[in-house]
This record gives C-alpha cells, structure tokens and sequence, in this order.
C-alpha cells in the first residue's frame, strides 16, 4: 500500500490530495491562479494535520507538470522537489493532459482530446485512445474549422478541458462532443499509483515543467 501525495496547479485552481493507492483520502482545492504560492505550503500542512497523517510516511510525491500555466508549473514542480528533498522520496511528474484524458476515459466516446487554453486561439492538446495510449502527442495547436477533421471523420472525439469554448466556436462536426468536466489532483493517483509501481520516478535536481512551448523572460 503507497501513500502519495497529488499537487496540481497546473491550470486554473490548484488542488491536492493524499492517496493510498487509487483511493483518495483527503482532498481539499483553492480556485484562485493567482494565490497557488501563497496557499500551497500551509495546505499542505493542514491536509495532513487534519487527517491524523504524517509526511514522513509518504512513499512518493506527484506532480501535474504541464502543459499548463508557466507559473502555476513552476509553483507545483518547486514545491513537489522540496518536500522530495526534505523528506527523500521519489518525484512522480504526471502530464497534464494525461490527467485531463484519465478523468474522462469512462465516456461513450471513441478519443479523448483534452484542451488547455493557450491564450488567443491557441491550445495546448494531444489525442487519447480510451486506455490513455496517445494517439496524436502533446502539442500547441491554433484552431481553426479545419483542425481534428480528419480524426472527426472516422471517430466520435470527446473535446475536455478549458480550451474547450474555442473549440466550440469553429468545430461544428457532428462527431465532436464536448465536455465541461473539470479535472483535479483527485484524476491523479489512479495514474500516480502505475508510476510508482513501475518506479517511473523523475530526477529531482534536472526535471523541469513541460512548457510545451518555449519560454522567454524579459531581461529588462
């Protein structure tokens, strides 16, 4: 039985959960972008307190590492390596729109296409198989009328995530269902659990966000 710790500030709110195995045993979530750093640290803290459980006795630490907000990816990686740090457990880096398709892969539908927003008319996305194999990997697309046609000829595609009001703008197929199911770091340890089983642990001093895209700071 592993106990895992879930953090995901990875798009709009953040949220966190303890684990044991697939099953969550504490959850609790902050719908404010703008106040992850702030909040993240004491509620993990309280999570734990609260339920009577001890951060010594994690065996693993999960993160939503992208693609996704640039700050919010910083904010959850930063705070997912210092508690490995202080406590010596293994990293488990999740991506995003992994989770996204993990949350929704009961639907009656034949892909799964999660969709970040990326600002203008551009997403984040990738495209799932039901058993989560990728069909078409992560990538920052613009949309336009024509995009996922070919996919929309052959298959029922189930569109998930906020990107989803873009879509809906200019994807008008009848094989394209769209979804406002918000996903959580409660979607996480069903796919957690399969990493630490399989020991896919991630390197504490050189793991990074997958920004998807590159990153530029202004120097001024």
């Amino acid at each position: 039985m592993a106990l895992l710790l879930n953090i995901d500030t990875a798009v709009d709110g953040a949220s966190i959960c303890i684990s044991k195995n697939e099953t969550v045993l504490a959850y609790t979530e902050h719908p404010t972008p703008t106040a992850h750093a702030s909040w993240i640290g004491n509620a993990i803290k309280n999570l734990f307190t609260s339920n009577q459980l001890s951060m010594n006795d994690l065996d693993a630490i999960a993160v939503s590492n992208g693609p996704g907000s640039y700050t919010g990816l910083r904010i959850g990686l930063a705070t997912a390596k210092g508690l490995c740090f202080a406590l010596d457990k293994p990293l488990i880096c999740l991506n995003t729109l992994k989770i996204m398709a993990s949350a929704v892969c009961d639907a009656d539908t034949d892909l799964i296409c999660p969709v970040i927003d990326a600002r203008r008319m551009e997403v984040y996305t990738a495209v799932y198989e039901k058993d989560l194999t990728i069909r078409t990997p992560p990538e920052a697309l613009i949309v336009n009328d024509t995009s996922y046609a070919a996919l929309l000829d052959g298959s029922r595609v189930l569109f998930t995530g906020n990107g989803v009001p873009k879509l809906q703008q200019v994807i008008k197929h009848s094989n394209a269902i769209f979804s406002n199911n918000r996903y959580t770091a409660a979607n996480m340890p069903v796919l957690t659990i399969k990493q630490y089983v399989e020991q896919q642990f991630d390197d504490l001093s050189y793991t990074e966000p997958f920004y998807l895209k590159a990153v530029y700071f202004n120097k001024n």
